[in-house]
């Protein structure tokens, strides 16, 4: 809007009509630069007579004091047509004849007249012209203006004051006789058609005109009658001429002192033959008396500011001021008579009679608010009970409730603030690490100002490295991660500065940063606030707020931001050296588990390892496979109680004993026993629980000891899922063996599934439900065919127990292992006679075997291991003694015998004649080794199905072995160390 039609707006109703006409004539002349203007009202008649004028000297519009409404002059044309005249001015002519108004007031190349007619309530009134400068007519957007001025000054005269008349109180007689010598009564006569006036002396004397100075014109009353007076007493008198009534009117006039006292005239039009008004003759009188209190209320209460209403008992409107005509829509007229509630804009305010009424009964002043759906503005209506009525008073509270509203909308944004600062504080308290810090800001700092990105860097030499980004895309963050420093580059100018730097607009970006413009305005962003991150006296970071607009960052956001920082940096700082020890401890436990683990015939396996939640220390979870002899291996989990460098250095302890323990090949509860006895060795405060499987493929035996860690879950192949409930035995440390031992027999294909409390407890959910949850989850896996996939069932099992309000509080690990059985028809076994045939016999089942099996080319070799095996077992061990062949990845060659006296191989000197039996078998075999059985022990060789070139074979000194002596072969045996133990 237009600054000086801004400024007319912001006038408020029931200026007085000199004022409005003034304020109008300033504003149009001052718009447009034009020398000045006038105000034309509409006379008795056909006249048009001069009321105001603004930057005129007086001699100028003094021709146009009284325009003809027929003739050629601007304002009469303006008024006939109802629309705007533009006359353009000629230069300066001869001066018109006496009696003739002149076209213009003044002549000047370049100058004219802009004329508008002013028509308040559709009802001609005058006109408004302005005597522009030497530009020319006005420009479309001036006519504009001018338009707009008018309807101001329009619509301001209707809600103008209008003169009001004392009503003289009636006087008693002493008054009365004292009233008449005073009174000082005048008589006038005014020519309709020329527009003189005669004024007697008294009229004169009480102006205060001199004979010599009177020009006998309507001009000369005109210029004594108060400028608030002139319109409606031009008005009353125009009414009379027009209804051939009586002219009554009650004005202030001007003395010669300068004050204003009231006048009083009366005066009858008089007409010729066709009715066409000649003159108005009248008297004039002083009125001598004040204003009473009365009329000053009443003119008080019209022309205030605030809507005033009177309703009698029934509700019915009695009076209404100007205001209320406003804000009700109707006019005096329309209101009288009228119930308050049933007005058309009243209609429209819920339940306000229900609400007035109420109000009433309490019978003392009462006030509500109520909003006008129309006009959208609200206002507090005030009931004040009487004697006969009630006064309502209805105040436009629109602004001061807007201006209650944003104070507290900005109390409660300032608490908010206070509060998000105070949560920010406390998060920040409570992060751990980067991430946790970044998350922290991200959650309090974006909504609180409404910001679209943040993005957190930290330098390392000349880069910059991302540690956090919310609102930004993928490829921006990868372009921008590890930049190297650059000119003029805002985040490194933060840095650098140490100080904040605030750009509002993409504009302001370019300007800085043109060769960054593009970069860091291709995310959509439009503002940015840069913020040194600084600790210790360092900087070594910015913090990023985007916004997704410009805007401008007021004092108080530049103040709040800058604490903010203050609190990431801290916060930060610690993060980073959490985040360094914590991935040194990450990297430590991780080399202390399993690469990869190992492809064996007995099962296929799969395993995962999930920390805690960001925030915990690294635990002491862990798993391992580790394969045996003969088709046997063991499967392992445990847990090492807390978190910590100590409890990942003590699980990386246990896991290398169970390793050494296993190929020892001992069985699962000794192997407990001697684990139980190093963590009681580690100190009171060591607890550890571990699940140590030992799974045969020959017999499809699963033999399972357990310290205080849950049972393992199987699953057959028939989807069936079971958790063995042996006795717990307590955690290791803390228990005292002998550990219980379950065996189980485990069909072909079953699935086996180990894992950490961490899995399946968490602060929402008991082990019990886990356990259940879990069983779930391999049902539906089997149901979907997913158990196929070893892998693709542990992610399900950490998707579906790990996810949402279960994430683990501790570390998970989980192995699942599908065991598989040895077929029948690779396996064969023959007892052997406690006799020297025993070693012949072996002899000829392996030629037998291997020719059945395909394995011919190993069969020299497997015939000279058998012999020595079976001939040291006759001659120095005790029966029964049996003889099993295993076809599994390798050929396995096992002599079975009642002793518990272990081989041990021993270095023979040169002139020994026995002692190298077991230096042959370690050289003819891959490997080789013993253990005990529950009827004494088993001694066993594997041999390699391929040998190095890919195809069958044996070890190179094979073939010169094959043709040793028979004798020296068997007295080699006698270098065996056995000890009889019967």
């Amino acid at each position: 809007m237009n600054a000086r039609l801004a400024l007319l707006n912001a006038v408020p109703p029931g200026l007085p009509e000199s004022d409005v006409f003034r304020l109008a004539l300033q504003h149009a002349a001052g718009e447009l630069c034009a020398l000045g203007g006038l105000v034309h009202l509409c006379g008795p008649t056909s006249a048009l007579c001069l009321a105001t004028t603004v930057g005129l000297p007086p001699d100028i519009p003094r021709s146009w004091e009284v325009i003809d409404q027929d003739s050629r002059l601007a304002p009469a044309r303006a008024l006939r047509r109802r629309g705007a005249v533009w006359m353009p001015l000629p230069p300066a002519g001869p001066a018109p004849e006496a009696g003739e108004a002149a076209e213009t007031p003044w002549s000047g190349a370049g100058t004219g007249l802009a004329v508008l007619p002013v028509s308040p309530e559709d009802r001609i009134m005058g006109t408004l012209t302005v005597l522009t400068g030497g530009r020319g007519e006005p420009a479309p957007h001036e006519w504009d203006f001018l338009r707009a001025v008018v309807a101001w000054t329009e619509e301001r005269l209707v809600q103008a004051p209008k003169p009001t008349a004392p009503e003289p109180a009636e006087p008693d007689d002493a008054r009365r006789r004292q009233s008449v010598p005073d009174l000082r009564i005048g008589w006038w006569d005014w020519n309709l058609q020329t527009g003189e006036l005669i004024w007697d002396a008294a009229v004169m004397e009480y102006y205060g005109t001199k004979p010599g100075a009177y020009a006998g014109k309507i001009q000369d009353w005109m210029q004594v009658v108060h400028p608030d007076d002139l319109a409606p007493t031009l008005a009353e008198a125009q009414r009379a001429i027009r209804e051939h009534s009586v002219y009554a009117a009650m004005y202030r006039v001007r003395r010669p002192d300068g004050t204003y006292a009231w006048s009083r005239a009366r005066g009858k039009p008089t007409y010729d033959d066709r009715g066409v008004p000649l003159r108005m003759v009248g008297v004039r009188w002083e009125s001598g008396e004040s204003p009473s209190t009365r009329d000053a209320l009443s003119r008080a209460l019209r022309h205030m500011s605030d809507g005033f209403l009177t309703v009698d008992a029934d509700w019915r409107v009695t009076f209404a001021n100007l205001e209320a005509e406003r804000t009700l829509g109707c006019s005096e007229q329309n209101l009288f008579g009228r119930v308050l509630w049933d007005l058309p804009a009243a209609r429209q305010i819920p339940d306000l009679e229900h609400r007035c009424r109420r109000a009433d009964a309490e019978e003392t002043p009462a006030s509500f608010d109520v909003h006008m759906p129309d006009t959208g503005r609200r206002y507090q209506l005030r009931l004040v009970p009487g004697p006969v009525g009630r006064a309502v008073y209805l105040t436009d509270v629109t602004e001061k409730r807007r201006m209650q509203e944003e104070r507290q909308v900005a109390a409660r944004a300032a608490s908010e603030r206070a509060a998000q600062i105070t949560e920010l504080t406390a998060a920040l308290a409570k992060a751990t690490t980067s991430a946790d810090v970044v998350d922290a800001v991200a959650w309090r700092v974006l909504p609180l100002f409404a910001a679209a990105g943040l993005l957190v860097q930290v330098t390392e030499g000349d880069r910059l490295h991302n540690v956090g980004a919310v609102g930004y895309p993928h490829d921006y963050l990868g372009d921008i991660d590890g930049r190297l420093r650059g000119p003029g580059e805002p985040a490194w100018d933060t840095i650098t500065s140490g100080t904040p730097l605030f750009l509002s607009s993409a504009d302001e970006y370019t300007a800085y940063a043109p060769e960054r413009a593009r970069l860091g305005t291709r995310t959509g962003m439009r503002s940015w606030a840069f913020l040194p991150l600084t600790a210790s006296g360092r900087t070594f970071g910015v913090c990023v707020v985007a916004f997704d607009r410009p805007r401008r960052f007021t004092e108080e956001e530049r103040t709040l931001l800058t604490t903010i920082r203050a609190l990431v940096a801290q916060a930060l700082e610690r993060a980073r050296l959490y985040d360094a020890e914590h991935t040194r401890s990450r990297e430590l436990q991780r080399s202390l588990l399993p690469r990869d683990l190992p492809e064996l015939p007995a099962c296929t396996a799969a395993a995962c390892y999930l920390p805690a939640r960001q925030g915990m220390d690294v635990g002491g979870d862990w798993y391992d496979v580790i394969p045996l002899s003969s088709g046997r291996v063991a499967l392992v989990v445990g847990d090492v109680m807390g978190h910590g460098l100590p409890e990942a250095a003590t699980m990386g302890r246990l896991r290398t004993a169970v390793h050494t323990l296993a190929d020892l090949e001992q069985p699962p509860d000794e192997i407990m026993g001697h684990l139980n006895d190093i963590v009681g060795g580690m100190g009171e405060d060591s607890y550890v629980t571990c699940l140590y499987a030992l799974y045969d493929s020959t017999t499809q035996v699963c033999s399972v000891a357990r310290a205080g860690h849950p049972p393992p879950a199987l699953m057959y192949p028939d989807g069936t899922v079971h958790f063995p409930e042996p006795t717990p035995d307590p955690p290791l440390g803390a228990a005292k063996p002998p550990f219980q031992t379950v065996e189980l027999t485990v069909p072909d294909g079953t699935l086996l599934v180990l894992y950490t409390d961490g899995l399946i407890e968490s602060a929402n959910r008991e082990a019990d439900e886990g356990m259940s949850e879990l069983a779930r989850l391999l049902r539906t896996a089997h149901e979907e065919g997913v158990d196929a996939d070893l892998e693709a069932v542990c992610d399900a099992l950490t998707a579906g127990l790990l996810s949402g309000e279960h994430q683990a509080a501790d570390d998970a690990a989980i192995l699942v292992a599908r065991l598989h059985a040895l077929g029948h028809d690779r396996m064969a076994s023959w007892p052997l006679p406690e006799d020297p045939k025993a070693a012949g016999q072996a002899r000829r089942h392996v030629r037998e075997q291997l020719s059945a099996w395909g394995l011919d080319d190993l069969t020299p070799t497997t015939e000279l291991l058998a012999s020595e095996l079976v001939g040291n077992v006759v001659r120095h061990a005790k029966g029964p003694v049996r003889l099993r062949l295993l076809h599994d990845a390798g050929l396995i060659c096992e002599v079975f015998d009642g002793s518990l006296t272990m081989p041990r191989i021993r270095h023979a000197a040169e002139t020994d004649e026995g002692g190298r039996g077991l230096q042959l078998i370690t050289e003819l075999s891959q490997r080789w080794g013993a253990r005990y059985t529950p009827r004494g022990k088993c001694i066993w060789t594997e041999q390699p199905l391929l040998g190095p070139n890919g195809r069958p074979g044996r070890p190179p000194q094979a073939q010169d072995l094959l043709f040793l002596n028979a004798e020296d072969f068997a007295a080699d045996l006698d270098a065996l160390s056995h000890e009889n133990h019967e």
